[in-house]
């Protein structure tokens, strides 16, 4: 099999062309990955496609359709290895195979344990040729959270805090809106947008009476669904009026609560699922996992800072998604993580910066912890 070291310029472009069509899937896919297909013959594209809709066509059946008897001999650029299983649909692989194609060059292999290296052995056994590992770095960020849930069973965790230049999220008496500005809200209505379910707290719900849904109509359209809202209310203090109810598709995870309380909220329209105890709250870890368990790819934090806190000293947070307000609350105002206090510069947690922007009059900054030990 080829290598990323053994590809032209040209395998470069078609493999970017085929990236930019799995990104139209970026709202829609869950719970399958994103990908896109471009089918290539004498140096002209003739058929391409991408992934949208979890049951509908994959991005090669869309590619092939497309280039219909211009695909014998072509070459096919996938950004993610042909499955070669019987899913909702039939295996690409030998759609692929079928078409009478000379080559496909897939830019990853296939996390998922059905597939895993069975797709592009299949394309080979056929006479195909095959070569992986082209833009390898891009596609697997364009999927983080369905490798995620295929190799480690727990969705892909995004945190995502507003705040002022000195790291507060809001006033002690609890007021927080709006730190950040417009354009912010907007950023963040992109992220929300491309997740499978949201985290919060009951104390944001009790602070905040929050929606967090997707309000851009534009996204909304994409997307045809809210994601799903998951509260950490480990002894059932969430009123049955609060407003996020209103829109369904809540998880309310907990250790213990009243019966009745328990049947309120059902009736209110919430699930509600017990799970277990960690140093008398819900297990973070368990919730991640029954998560996984429900396919959710990628789950972004909007919480307070007991939450966030929790969830970043046990190692479960991937990523942070840091708004920074260019305005000073103070000392006195709370903070971002609460967390047990250090007592040695050696035991900081140590970011690395992925991504930063300016959105608006805000600083937008994009980071990974590096989590040791």
């Amino acid at each position: 099999m080829m290598t990323s070291t053994g590809f032209s310029a040209l395998d470069h472009q078609y493999m970017a062309l085929a990236l930019r069509q799995a990104a139209r899937g970026l709202y829609s896919t869950s719970p399958n990955p994103r990908v896109g297909c471009i089918i290539v013959k004498n140096g002209q594209i003739v058929g391409q496609g991408a992934h949208l809709r979890a049951g509908e066509s994959h991005a090669e059946v869309h590619a092939l359709r497309e280039a219909g008897a211009m695909a014998a001999g072509a070459d096919a650029y996938v950004t993610l290895e042909p499955c070669s299983h019987f899913g909702r649909t039939p295996p690409c692989a030998d759609a692929l195979i079928n078409a009478g194609v000379r080559r496909v060059v897939a830019a990853m292999q296939d996390p998922n344990p059905l597939v895993a290296g069975n797709g592009l052995k299949r394309l080979a056994e056929h006479g195909i040729l095959v070569a992986s590992g082209l833009l390898e770095a891009e596609a697997k960020a364009l999927n983080a959270g369905f490798i995620s849930r295929m190799t480690r069973k727990l969705p892909f965790v995004r945190a995502k805090i507003a705040a002022s230049l000195d790291g507060k999220t809001g006033l002690l008496n609890g007021q927080s809106q709006w730190i950040t500005g417009p354009e912010a809200r907007q950023d963040v209505q992109r992220w929300r947008a491309q997740s499978c379910a949201i985290l919060t707290g009951v104390a944001t719900v009790l602070a905040d009476d929050p929606l967090m849904t997707v309000r851009d109509e534009a996204l909304l359209e994409l997307k045809q669904v809210q994601p799903w809202r998951v509260i950490v209310d480990s002894h059932l203090r969430m009123p049955v009026d609060a407003r996020i109810l209103a829109s369904g598709r809540v998880l309310i995870a907990h250790v213990d609560g009243k019966q009745e309380h328990i049947h309120a909220l059902q009736q209110a329209g919430a699930e509600l699922v017990q799970l277990p105890e960690h140093q008398g709250r819900v297990c973070l870890s368990s919730l991640l996992g029954l998560l996984g368990e429900r396919q959710v790819n990628e789950l972004m934090v909007e919480a307070g800072q007991a939450l966030n806190g929790s969830l970043l000293q046990q190692g479960l947070v991937d990523e942070l998604l840091l708004y920074y307000a260019p305005v000073i609350l103070g000392d006195r105002a709370r903070g971002m993580f609460a967390m047990d206090m250090l007592t040695d510069m050696q035991q900081k947690l140590q970011l690395k910066t992925l991504d930063t922007r300016q959105v608006g009059n805000d600083l937008f900054i994009r980071a990974k912890p590096i989590f040791t030990g």
